[in-house]
């Protein structure tokens, strides 16, 4: 009778423990990347009243005769199974569509994992997640994504608003599109372009195009008020393929050198003219590239599929600026919640296993984007029920076991 009883209490306390599971789940229906956990039961050691025997002769084998006493909890178990993004617009929120975490830096050495990806910039311009730094890989330095990329060479990402990305001389100017084929010899086009020095500082330069003959054509660069101070290796002819294709053939002259007395080093670049051609159609010739560029001071970022995150300047320009890192695991359900919607590797979860998203198993970034809980109220509220019931259930035990002893102390009387 005694041992009714204490079945009841080991129901009573381990509905309770589920219950306690339960509302902690429903309590996070909404919080970013949270996973549910789920109560299982077993039951606990039975007392033995008669043993099992085999066979003898005529005689039947016996099954054991045993008494349950009572029940415990056999795992709470963490659910990793997906579930929807919902959209943000925000680029520093991301989430991960597939396997994996973001790895988070504490105080110290320590490193905990998460799905929530809702992050931000900091006062410093460090990338975190509720004062916990994201990790991933980063050239501090030149402020770009570096090509060692090991687990070992991760380290906090740093983005400062308002920083800038240093001028870049121009070395290599491009001309594309056509020179009219029909163009009288004598007649000229001019076309206005700019360069950069390493200071950053814009020269407007002008380039004459002056058809000499029926293949060929002369240029001379000036500046933009047509001097040629300080100017080097500004003139040289374009040749174009004799037997009338109209293709580009061969050019002479430069490289063009610019000697500077603002304190930036001396411009030297080449000209490329492989791509214009020499037919009869009007001439719409045009600089399609140079390579330099004005000091840039960062607008905004954007991120893409694979945690690279990139910088916009106001000078037109874009650099990869850093990358985020993600973390996998052989058993995602044996990490230890550690609060904050974190994670701590266990002896159980296996190592870490840290790479670029989308490689390794890993799944790829949602940019713009949150994970939301894998909580679903239906299945809660029913556990929530079947939970409840058996809790009453295992109160009646301890009910009617008192009545029975109670009939017991009462039959002295």
């Amino acid at each position: 009778m005694m041992r009714s009883m204490f079945s009841g209490v080991t129901g009573l306390r381990n509905h309770q423990i589920k219950m306690d599971v339960i509302g902690n789940n429903i309590a996070n229906v909404n919080t970013v990347g949270f996973k549910k956990s789920r109560v299982i039961f077993q039951d606990t050691l039975s007392q033995t009243m008669r043993g099992a025997s085999s066979p003898q002769g005529n005689r039947a084998g016996t099954n054991p005769m045993q008494v349950g006493l009572g029940m415990t909890i056999a795992s709470i178990d963490t659910i990793h199974s997906p579930t929807s993004a919902e959209s943000t617009g925000n680029m520093t929120d991301m989430a991960i569509e597939g396997d994996g975490y973001f790895i988070l830096k504490g105080d110290g050495i320590d490193q905990y994992y998460t799905r929530a990806g809702n992050f931000g910039f900091d006062e410093h311009g460090n990338l975190n997640s509720n004062g916990l730094m994201v990790l991933g890989w980063q050239d501090k330095e030149n402020y770009m994504v570096p090509n060692d990329k090991s687990p070992q060479s991760i380290d906090t990402i740093q983005i400062r608003k308002g920083m800038m990305i240093p001028a870049e001389a121009t070395t290599e100017v491009k001309f594309d599109k056509n020179l009219n084929a029909e163009t009288p010899v004598g007649e000229s086009y001019s076309l206005p372009f700019k360069v950069y020095d390493s200071l950053g500082c814009a020269h407007n330069l002008s380039i004459v195009l002056t058809k000499t003959a029926a293949n060929e054509w002369e240029y001379r660069i000036t500046h933009a008020d047509g001097t040629e101070t300080d100017l080097g290796g500004n003139t040289g002819t374009i040749s174009f393929d004799g037997s009338g294709s109209g293709k580009y053939d061969s050019a002479t002259g430069g490289p063009l050198t610019l000697n500077l007395s603002n304190g930036a080093a001396n411009i030297s670049l080449t000209i490329d003219f492989s791509n214009v051609t020499q037919y009869a159609k009007e001439t719409n010739i045009d600089m399609t590239y140079q390579n330099g560029y004005a000091a840039g001071t960062l607008t905004g970022i954007t991120t893409d599929t694979s945690g690279v995150i990139t910088g916009i300047f106001d000078n037109g320009h874009s650099r990869q600026l850093a990358q985020v890192a993600i973390a996998n695991f052989d058993n995602p359900a044996g990490l230890i919640k550690a609060g904050r919607n974190t994670y701590r590797y266990s002896n159980n979860s296996g190592e870490p296993q840290i790479g670029e998203s989308g490689t390794g198993g890993r799944g790829t970034i949602a940019p713009g984007y949150l994970e939301m809980s894998n909580v679903d109220l239906s299945e809660e509220f029913t556990q929530m029920i079947i939970t409840q019931r058996g809790f009453q259930a295992n109160s009646r035990i301890i009910t009617a076991s008192d009545e029975m002893l109670q009939e017991l102390v009462n039959i002295k009387r």
